[in-house]
């Protein structure tokens, strides 16, 4: 069917006339005619009686009118949303971001774009890396962020800082006493660390593998949290300096002086390559690159 016979008869039936409709329009009274009788034509029915009265709807015609009402109603109504998105007073926008970056760095940048564009409805979803890439690459998330390499095969990076992944002990453990601790010495007395997936735990394996060294943690978790709480009952392990910046401000927990090793990894906004993002999701990627 096409839509601009649809919209003159719309018009005509609204108006009680085709004159009248013609003048919506701002088109002749000839011209709408004839698209009226080229949709009739196209139906195989008739859709006016005419007389010299004005305009009645035959039964199709109203079937036809009142569909023609729902579809208008709907284009506004469409129309009406687009505009709110490209002028970011409406639509949504989904994140996702590992542990580190969705606790630690986010926060603040959610709330000032939230403060800035108060019509988006945001959504972050935490969890690791490999999730995070594995959910963008399913349009899932509108963008994701990430700790370490990227998979430059499918995804455009853009590095929005760094983080330090640190040896840490509770206060009192007897390595907090030593003025330099080895590495191959933590390989054994390492407590805890995070699940295969996770970005932090890739670039300790990593670290370690270049080193010459076999990292194998005693006890595998899979939130950033559970590791912290273990940590505070006693533990030792490599975490994200970002994550226990408190802890390490109040002496709960101590940075162990490790020499022959340092572990620093880019902390990044990932896009799928070749797809367009939305208005909103460009103007959060701004945000957070500037």
């Amino acid at each position: 069917m096409n839509l601009h016979h649809l919209r003159v008869f719309h018009a005509a039936a609204e108006a009680g006339g085709i004159t009248a409709g013609a003048g919506r329009l701002n088109i002749s009274q000839p011209a709408a005619s004839r698209e009226i009788r080229a949709l009739e034509d196209r139906l195989g029915l008739a859709l006016l009686d005419r007389s010299t009265r004005g305009l009645t709807l035959t039964e199709a015609g109203r079937l036809l009118f009142d569909a023609a009402c729902r579809i208008f109603a709907l284009e506004a109504g469409v129309e009406g949303q687009l505009r709110d998105m490209a002028g970011l007073h409406g639509g949504t926008l989904v994140l996702g971001a590992s542990n580190t970056i969705g606790n630690h760095v986010l926060p603040p940048l959610l709330a000032r774009f939230a403060s800035l564009y108060p019509g988006i409805e945001i959504t972050l979803l935490v969890s690791n890396s490999e999730e995070v890439a594995e959910r963008l690459e399913d349009g899932v998330l509108h963008l994701g962020f990430v700790e370490g390499p990227a998979d430059l095969d499918r995804f455009d990076a853009h590095a929005i800082g760094q983080d330090h992944i640190v040896a840490v002990a509770t206060a009192g453990h007897p390595l907090t006493l030593e003025t330099t601790v080895t590495a191959a010495t933590l390989c054994h007395r390492v407590m805890v660390a995070r699940e295969k997936g996770s970005g932090t735990r890739a670039i300790i394996d990593q670290a370690h593998a270049q080193a010459g060294l076999d990292f194998h943690p005693h006890i595998t978790v899979s939130t950033a949290q559970a590791l912290k709480n273990l940590l505070l009952a006693g533990g030792v392990a490599w975490v994200p300096r970002l994550s226990v910046l408190t802890e390490l401000a109040d002496g709960r927990l101590v940075e162990l002086p490790v020499a022959d090793l340092t572990i620093a990894r880019t902390l990044s906004l990932i896009t799928r390559r070749g797809r367009s993002l939305s208005p909103a999701a460009r103007s959060f990627a701004a945000l957070a690159t500037a």
